[in-house]
């Protein structure tokens, strides 16, 4: 079975950072995911909102670099989790677990963008920063084709 989504839009406010009665870090956020087909009667794209949970340093992650407006790409999967409202119905909501959340901009403020994913189990995870490469660090091609070697 194959259970895995990846979603790219605009967080539609800031991040909301909790923790569990044992000390685990989780962030709710919803991301408004335009779509790809169709438009609406007014010709605009139609928006889909989209609530995502990201549990641990990741949760961390997201509430420490993301906020409202910053566009996101969020790599999980899909959950449906029921509930019970105040008048005794039960619910269902459907919410992506993100294992990887990703910039899908640039930084307004010049910094780097980067990504970050989840650590597995037992290993050291963090941010990590594409950095821009120098020019000096390329080298130039030959165009000559008789030198490779398949």
């Amino acid at each position: 079975m194959l259970n895995h989504i990846t979603i790219m839009g605009r967080l539609t406010r800031d991040p909301e950072l909790r923790r569990t009665g044992s000390g685990v870090a989780v962030a709710s956020f919803t991301l408004a995911v335009d779509r790809d087909f169709g438009k609406n009667e007014n010709g605009e794209k139609e928006t889909d909102f989209i609530d995502c949970v990201a549990w641990r340093q990741t949760g961390e992650f997201v509430s420490k670099y993301f906020t409202k407006g910053r566009m996101a790409v969020v790599s999980g999967r899909l959950q449906i989790r029921p509930w019970t409202d105040k008048d005794g119905n039960k619910r269902r909501t459907a919410e992506v677990v993100a294992d990887n959340v990703y910039f899908g901009d640039s930084r307004r403020d010049g910094d780097n963008a980067g990504a970050y994913s989840a650590p597995a189990a037992g290993s050291f995870g963090g941010y990590s920063a594409p950095a821009s490469a120098p020019a000096s660090d390329f080298a130039m091609l030959e165009d000559d084709d008789a030198q490779l070697p398949f």
